[in-house]
């Protein structure tokens, strides 16, 4: 009996190697969320007045505009990374490519530490942090699929929910991280942190990449990709049939996941901004409340991951989508008064329906493709979804405001977001508890006879 099977046996003790996996992808993912995290809170404080120095004199609200759509540009290349990094993931392993993807953003994201500003090279400062940038959106796009699949592919049968909850939480402590380093920095540093102290969180990551390394180094490779590679006899070629047999499924992935990335990122990197630009609140104040309120997201990202163990996938999805349109206006009247504590509170009861709607996606997205293309599948899907989602949502934010006037309206966006990810997420047949084998010898007998796919 495989290593896989005997983990799924109920009430099983988890495992040593289990537990290594646990700590891979969770310090992985979060090591590889504050790179990103990092980049998405300084374009929001100081990146436009240092890369878009002529714009930022000019026009400073277009200069904010420009900043948040960088953000935006990398996710652009995350499909790329999820296509490279899935099509070589589902051939030659996970484990492979998690080390891959932790270096590339580690030297993507210190480089930017140390980038000339447009006052010492015009042009070419912002030519080369957009660069920076494509590389950043590269790795995150092969990185979320491949560490969802160690946790989930590892994971008892009955626990994949919680199993898959560990990458998850490390992009909330991930935001903590970055958030409560630019709370320091900006608290001690003053002025300065504009100056040259924001190249400090950047350069910071090259410490976390060993550590991440070195953990990462000694997971094994998934239990269920061993069994896939014993079974092959001779390469094939997954992303051909991921599109001509998955296509669907990667679509609603996709759109399942566009409310909560793109609720997910007015929290990296707008409410802050907007918080200190339009409403004038304490910058250092306002961080600290940030970082507080990211804990919320910690614990129901877990949370759900465990309760979907229990419901379901696609009930404990609905719940957090559910919440999150409810939510969504009326938050903004919260954040409206500027007082600090309303502000902590409008985000944190946020983090619910972020939760909800984040911790069960590992297990609901590996548990809907066969193992053959399940890194291609899952990353792909989540790489388009944030794009849709959260790529350009602060700029749209943005935008909203400097055209209306009203942070309502923004929530309004983030409502409808949510209704079109709640009935994505309605069209799929719940997965909890489906033979991740038997699905790859379901799709091993639809690729012989075709007619069974129709």
């Amino acid at each position: 009996m495989s290593q896989a099977v005997n983990a799924a046996q109920p009430g099983s003790r988890m495992t040593r190697e289990e537990r290594r996996v646990l700590a891979g992808t969770l310090v992985g993912t979060t090591i590889e969320w504050y790179d990103f995290f990092i980049y998405a809170q300084a374009a929001g404080v100081v990146l436009g007045p240092l890369f878009l120095a002529p714009v930022a004199k000019e026009n400073p609200g277009l200069s904010q505009v420009i900043a948040f759509a960088t953000i935006g540009i990398s996710f652009l290349f995350r499909p790329l990374g999820a296509v490279v990094a899935g099509h070589l993931g589902d051939r030659l392993g996970r484990k492979r490519m998690l080390v891959f993807t932790l270096i590339l953003m580690g030297i993507s994201t210190s480089l930017i530490g140390v980038l000339p500003t447009y006052a010492q090279v015009g042009i070419l400062a912002p030519v080369l942090l957009i660069l920076l940038r494509v590389l950043q959106g590269f790795s995150a796009g092969g990185e979320w699929g491949g560490a969802a699949l160690m946790s989930v592919e590892h994971a008892p049968v009955n626990k994949r929910g919680y199993f898959g909850a560990y990458p998850q939480i490390g992009v909330p402590i991930g935001m903590i991280l970055a958030t409560f380093t630019l709370w320091i920095l900006t608290s001690v540093m003053g002025p300065a942190f504009n100056e040259w102290g924001w190249r400090i969180p950047f350069l910071l990551s090259i410490v976390l990449i060993v550590v991440g390394y070195m953990i990462r180094r000694a997971v094994e490779e998934s239990p269920v990709f061993k069994q896939l590679q014993e079974r092959q006899k001779e390469s094939s070629a997954p992303l051909g049939q991921l599109f001509r047999y998955n296509f669907k499924e990667v679509a609603l992935t996709a759109l399942i996941f566009i409310a909560n990335n793109a609720a997910g990122y007015l929290l990296i990197a707008y409410f802050s901004t907007y918080a200190v630009s339009a409403l004038k609140m304490d910058r250092p104040t306002v961080l600290l409340a940030t970082t507080l309120a990211s804990f919320g997201w910690l614990v129901f990202t877990l949370w759900g991951g465990m309760l979907s163990d229990r419901l379901g996938r696609v009930r404990t999805f609905q719940i957090g989508y559910a919440f999150l349109a409810l939510w969504a206006i009326p938050m903004w009247f919260l954040i409206d008064t500027k007082d600090i504590v309303w502000y902590f509170v409008a985000l944190f009861v946020m983090t619910l329906g972020l939760g909800l709607s984040y911790g069960p996606q590992s297990a609901l997205y590996a548990e809907m493709f066969p193992a053959k293309v399940r890194y291609s599948g899952v990353s792909i899907g989540y790489a388009l979804g944030a794009i849709l989602g959260g790529a350009f949502a602060p700029m749209i934010a943005e935008m909203l405001m400097n055209e209306f006037k009203a942070s309502w309206t923004i929530g309004l966006y983030i409502a409808i977001a949510a209704v079109i990810s709640l009935v994505a997420v309605s069209m799929v047949k719940e997965t909890k508890g489906v033979d991740l084998h038997v699905a790859e010898a379901h799709a091993e007998y639809v690729r012989e006879h075709p007619e069974a796919a129709r």
